[in-house]
């Protein structure tokens, strides 16, 4: 269509938007368009939360004999099972993130003592090699990351699904600046790009997530978000199994 043919058209809807048909028809067509759009995102949104839920339940179900014995063995080590965190979600919305507990029971309040050694440069997160609050059990748990199993139950209450950006602290979030914030645009995961060491985008990276700083972690972030889809969830999910396992990648 040349610009002559364009000008045409345009000039004739604009004259037929006047008339009371027109407007009627132009109307019409706005509401279904909008209808439209609502129906595309509502489908996504449900689509992702159906999976959330059959992952969920299938892991639950299938790790209840794993689930007991991480159970006992947190059990005898002293304290509660259970470790809750207040955590930032969704629009900014705090929830309590479960885990299992694989530190000492006043492990907060020891954590301004040991900022000093934060081994993250920018201060954001918070990583320490070595970190004399975390018990033998907890050793374990952490390093084949057996201690975030309990977030499935997470994944059930609605407040976070099983692939998406890492729920952060509020101290993490204060220090946010708008760019960070856009992580905050959907519901956190249990796994996402940077757990996986995924960093260029190739099918089968897998990488080590400890070389990744704040600010990658970021970018990877918004990348999943505004890339996000079934399949991409899917395989992200598949690889977080080699990620755990081999750690720095294949």
């Amino acid at each position: 269509m040349n610009d002559a043919e364009f000008q045409r058209r345009l000039m004739e809807r604009m004259l037929a938007a006047q008339t009371p048909w027109g407007r009627f028809r132009l109307g019409l067509r706005v509401r279904l368009k909008r209808l439209a759009w609502r129906f595309v995102v509502g489908g996504a949104s449900f689509a992702k939360r159906f999976f959330d839920v059959v992952v969920a339940c299938l892991a639950l179900v299938l790790l209840a004999p794993l689930l007991l014995l991480l159970w006992w063995l947190v059990r005898r080590d002293g304290g509660p099972v259970f470790f809750q965190q207040t955590r930032v979600g969704l629009d900014g919305k705090e929830f309590k993130m479960l885990k299992y507990r694989s530190m000492c029971v006043d492990a907060e309040a020891k954590l301004q003592e040991l900022l000093v050694h934060n081994e993250k440069a920018q201060g954001i997160t918070f990583k320490m090699k070595d970190d004399p609050r975390v018990t033998r059990v907890g050793r374990i748990i952490r390093k084949t990351s057996l201690d975030e199993l309990p977030q499935f139950l997470n994944v059930l209450r609605g407040e976070m699904s099983i692939v998406g950006p890492r729920p952060p602290i509020p101290r993490e979030v204060a220090l946010y600046t708008a760019r960070d914030r856009r992580r905050l645009a959907v519901k956190p995961g249990i796994t996402c790009l940077w757990q996986v060491g995924e960093r260029e985008g190739r099918f089968w990276e897998i990488g080590d997530r400890n070389e990744i700083d704040f600010d990658e972690q970021v970018g990877l972030d918004v990348r999943y978000i505004e890339s996000q889809s079934f399949w991409k969830d899917l395989w992200i999910l598949l690889k977080t199994v080699p990620a755990i396992l081999f750690g720095k990648g294949m």
